[in-house]
């Protein structure tokens, strides 16, 4: 009787093997290879967007991301929307809100209205096919702001 006692659990105990094999096997292929195969093809396919659209100075160095929004609170500076997309990360504005940002960015930097005008019509979104749907991206705005009048923004950048 001693003896079918531990047959059933060496039998019991053998039974677990394969189901701890399958769960390795499935954690090494799901947790490790197939993240690191995705990654390697976007980074050959797709390493702006893959890295994370990463915006940057005309001197290479990284400022931000043109997918999420950035905090600009200086007056000198087009700012994004206040917590209007549901995230707050909303890296757009739209043409009507940046607009309206013109004359206090005109009367805190000396730069002519008309010039931030063009700026920003310089910077429309072409997905917008419609005038209320046409969006800015806030980043780029005030990238272009540091890049053409770096005297106005000077140590701001």
């Amino acid at each position: 009787m001693e003896t079918t006692k531990q047959d059933d659990r060496e039998k019991r105990s053998g039974d677990y093997r394969p189901v701890v094999g399958i769960a390795i096997i499935s954690l090494l292929v799901c947790g490790l290879f197939f993240p690191l195969l995705i990654t390697g093809v976007a980074q050959v396919l797709f390493p702006y967007q893959a890295n994370g659209s990463l915006a940057r100075l005309p001197d290479g160095q990284a400022v931000g991301s043109n997918n999420i929004a950035q905090n600009f609170t200086l007056p000198i500076f087009f700012q994004p929307r206040a917590n209007v997309s549901a995230s707050g990360l909303d890296p757009d504005i739209t043409v009507q809100d940046a607009f309206s940002q013109i004359p206090r960015i005109s009367n805190a930097t000396g730069i002519p209205a008309a010039s931030l005008q063009q700026i920003v019509d310089q910077n429309i979104n072409p997905e917008g096919r419609f005038v209320e749907l046409q969006y800015v991206n806030v980043l780029s705005l005030n990238l272009q702001l540091v890049a053409d009048y770096p005297s106005s923004y000077a140590g701001q950048g």
